[in-house]
């Protein structure tokens, strides 16, 4: 089965394998795991520990609870894109024999939760929370590091608006790297077996890259093929800048409009035409031979840049909403804040093929 995809368009939000049977195909046939059964139990709940605890010093952040499920009008799910192809399971919930009922969604992030959360937990700049979200997105397309079923940790740290801009984006990202790169000693430490040769351990650097400069790099290729393109040369990498259209039409990926900031010009940051304050950490996996986004994370709209995206997506009617309206209305805080994806840190970490509760 051939992977290659040159319409650009349609690999914006994915594509996908398309099943399990499909997978098989493309993952190694040879492999076996490094840990027993028993051992990778122990080394998920060890290695979650260790990353919670480590994120939250790292970055002064506290756990806290997340919602499985919002109301609808609240405006504070996170739709995940800004084509309408990703929507989230609703259902009516008739309380008090429907004299006061609510439609309700699954949550697919907490992106916007969080944010309004900060003000709850008065959390001051330099502070934030972290979550250890559980989440359902019904339209996501499947492949060895995606599902339906989501588990993420969620978190949000409320900074001042002189923090807003692309180092501090990227001192952030590079102390997330730390994290991770001394949770990959942690799990070497409990089991020296996962020093695998032919597994090469994380770099201690993480390379930084605008998705301009890749496109410059491989004009011709899609976005998927571009990052697995230049993951033979570096990596680690993060790709700055997802969501606002490239020189060749294209955003490198579709990027919600009421999240991430992705319209900021930073020209006079990188001396060439770029914008956005937001991206994706990704690596190579040694085992599945493919690329491995761990995280996605940004610096997040303020009122000036969430009614500039809106009016760019035509979805302005969302202002109308009140997670939109207290950030017009200066009543949440500003913030950066991000995902990392649990599973698909753990399928790196512990050596896997694929999502580490299969086998």
């Amino acid at each position: 089965m051939s992977t290659l995809v040159f319409d650009k368009r349609a690999d914006l939000a994915g594509p996908g394998i398309g099943d399990y049977s499909e997978l098989e195909k493309i993952l190694p046939r040879d492999y076996h795991s490094l840990l027993t059964p028993k051992e990778t139990q122990q080394a998920i709940f060890h290695l979650k520990r260790y990353i919670e605890d480590t994120l939250c010093k790292e970055l002064d952040l506290m756990m806290v609870e997340v919602p499985l499920i919002v109301d609808v009008e609240s405006g504070v799910n996170d739709m995940l894109d800004r084509d309408g192809s990703r929507t989230p399971i609703q259902f009516h919930i008739s309380t008090d024999r429907d004299k006061h009922p609510m439609d309700a969604q699954v949550v697919q992030a907490a992106t916007k939760w969080k944010r309004t959360a900060l003000k709850q937990f008065d959390c001051r700049p330099g502070e934030g929370i972290c979550t250890d979200l559980r989440a359902v997105r019904k339209d996501y397309f499947l492949d060895h590091d995606h599902s339906a079923y989501v588990d993420q940790w969620d978190w949000e740290r409320a900074i001042t608006a002189e923090q807003g801009n692309l180092d501090f984006l990227k001192a952030l990202v590079n102390r997330i790297w730390k994290v991770l790169v001394g949770a990959e000693r942690f799990a070497f430490e409990m089991f020296p077996k996962l020093k695998d040769p032919r597994y090469p351990s994380l770099p201690e650097e993480l390379i930084f890259l605008h998705a301009e400069e890749i496109l410059d790099m491989y004009p011709d290729l899609p976005r998927k093929q571009r990052e697995t393109a230049v993951l033979q040369k570096y990596p680690a990498i993060f790709i700055v800048g997802i969501g606002w259209p490239l020189k060749d039409g294209y955003p490198h990926e579709m990027r919600a409009a009421d999240c991430d900031d992705w319209v900021t010009d930073t020209s006079k940051e990188t001396g060439s035409a770029t914008h956005g304050l937001n991206g994706d950490i990704l690596v190579w996996n040694p085992v599945t031979k493919r690329r491995h986004e761990l995280t996605s994370m940004g610096i997040r709209v303020t009122k000036e840049t969430l009614r500039q995206q809106l009016e760019l997506s035509k979805q302005l009617d969302f202002l109308q909403l009140p997670y939109h309206r207290a950030i017009l209305e200066d009543r949440i805080p500003l913030s950066i804040g991000g995902g990392i994806g649990q599973s698909r840190t753990l399928i790196l970490l512990l050596r896997r093929r694929t999502w580490v509760k299969s086998a």
